[in-house]
């Protein structure tokens, strides 16, 4: 069948063996398949000289550093309900078995290169106000910008109408917990992703205010991916995707789904330095399918043809307006935004957001995911803005992903989620403003011993032996101290006084 035919291959081996990131897979894909061998000859050497240019090398030896040091934190992390009282029953072999897949996979994580840095020319300036169609905002991602994709669609329905999701997976799947991440939403030592349970937890979060009500969903579209090379993020999580989209009220004829294409771990483009079924970075690959268009040809309709970008329209602009110290919670200083000179100039166009992954930062690759994955051709002829927020390395957060398991804040999958809130404000700066949550009249105290409060989730570690609370970051104080935490709204815990 033709790449991208959307078709769903419908068997699906959940008891394949894992992987981890740092396994580089360069089978040539079309070397499987039944072409002429002259073909054959001439993609294995178009193939061999990108490998050979794809060179990872070691140059951030200090940050690397930093990044092993946070790896072990993380670690400690993921052994905290192991050390709940009343836990380690039947149970316990499996959570401690599971955590040392855990600490294996971060541990790797880390030791992965990475390839030169490519510079970015344009200074970061504040994000011009714009005013943007509001009833025409879509979202996409790829891996832990997948996740973020999703979290963002889902709390967001009612202003957001479609998505695109590479190699994710359906929306709270983490739970707020690395082990969960790491081994039911990418991996599935534990099980499945249970489309649902993770449903009806969504519609309770709808039914308290967090989250926009579901219903919002009923009219969207969808584009969903999974690379037949991917063993990352396995197929079964984003089956499960397709099944919570299908069951919170999408139409079937608005989901496509395109599972056989034989890619790695990465968002695929036309043209790249790694081959199709490479997972590694910069996590572009090139497999003659332009995903780009793909997405929005099937979150919009159709579109015209694209364009080539204008490379002064790529601009960096400054994403601490919107989040204090925006590094010290997983995203970084700048983010960029493409706006052709039609929208500039005042013409009525769209917003789209586009989330890259971990190791894709401006750090780690610059603007190179915004720049080479096609979107800004798009954008070109079609009348659309696209923002690219960017994430960055931060405690817990060893690789620069976003949050989708909870490692800066526990509302992270929320409207009030600090990373959540912040893309909120660049849309409505660019005059696509969200549906807020109504004002929390919950207000809880909670006197314990700094250790007490990580066992029940209220801190979070963001130092050597020191804790700061979950959902506004303040600094409480070390693990032997104690300290009083004030609840409001329900699960964002600050040292701030609350009034009942």
């Amino acid at each position: 069948m033709p790449y991208g035919s959307g078709l769903v291959q419908t068997a699906c081996d959940c008891g394949q063996e894992s992987f981890t990131m740092n396994e580089m897979h360069l089978v040539n894909p079309r070397d499987a398949s039944p072409e002429p061998r002259e073909a054959d000859s001439m993609f294995r050497r178009k193939d061999e000289a990108r490998t050979r240019g794809v060179e990872f090398r070691a140059m951030r030896a200090t940050a690397m550093r930093g990044r092993i040091v946070q790896s072990f934190i993380q670690l400690a992390v993921t052994f905290r309900k192991v050390l709940r009282p009343g836990l380690c029953q039947s149970r316990c072999v499996w959570q401690i078995r599971s955590a040392v897949v855990s600490a294996r996979q971060l541990v790797m994580f880390v030791g992965l290169s990475v390839v030169a840095v490519p510079s970015v020319t344009n200074s970061a300036e504040p994000l011009p106000e714009m005013q943007l169609d509001p009833t025409g905002t879509t979202v996409s991602g790829v891996s832990s910008g997948a996740y973020m994709a999703v979290q963002l669609h889902i709390a967001n329905s009612r202003s957001i109408i479609g998505a695109g999701v590479v190699a994710g997976g359906p929306y709270f799947c983490a739970e707020g917990q690395l082990l969960t991440a790491l081994n039911r939403c990418m991996q599935t030592l534990i099980g499945q992703p249970d489309a649902d349970t993770l449903l009806s937890r969504a519609r309770a979060l709808a039914d308290a205010g967090r989250i926009d009500p579901l219903v919002g969903l009923a009219e969207d579209r969808v584009y969903l991916f999974s690379g037949t090379q991917d063993r990352t993020v396995i197929r079964c999580v984003m089956d499960a995707e397709r099944d919570f989209y299908r069951q919170a009220g999408i139409a079937e004829q608005s989901i496509k789904y395109v599972n056989d294409i034989p890619a790695g771990h990465a968002f695929i483009v036309e043209e790249a330095e790694n081959a199709c079924g490479v997972t590694g970075n910069p996590f572009i690959n090139d497999c003659d399918y332009d995903q780009a268009g793909d997405i929005l040809q099937q979150l919009y309709g159709a579109l015209e043809p694209p364009a080539a970008m204008d490379e002064s329209r790529l601009l960096s602009f400054d994403q601490s307006e919107f989040l204090a110290d925006p590094e010290t919670h997983g995203m970084a200083s700048s983010g960029f935004v493409y706006i052709p000179d039609s929208c500039a100039s005042g013409e009525s166009c769209r917003l789209h957001i586009a989330f890259a992954s971990c190791k894709q930062t401006p750090v780690d690759i610059g603007d190179l995911y915004a720049r080479t994955t096609g979107y800004n051709r798009w954008a070109e002829t079609n009348r659309l803005v696209i923002l690219y927020p960017q994430s960055s390395v931060s405690n817990g957060n060893p690789n620069g992903c976003w949050d989708w398991w909870g490692y800066d804040d526990p509302t992270y999958h929320t409207k009030r989620g600090r990373q959540m809130a912040a893309i909120a404000k660049m849309a409505a700066r660019l005059g696509v403003p969200f549906a807020t949550e109504p004002p929390s009249s919950f207000c809880q105290r909670h006197g314990d011993w700094n250790w007490s409060h990580w066992l029940e989730d209220r801190v979070m570690i963001c130092g050597w032996a020191s804790v700061c609370a979950g959902g506004s970051g303040d600094f409480v104080g070390f693990f032997y101290s104690s300290s009083t935490l004030y609840e409001s709204p329900e699960g964002a815990f600050s040292t701030t006084p609350c009034t009942p």
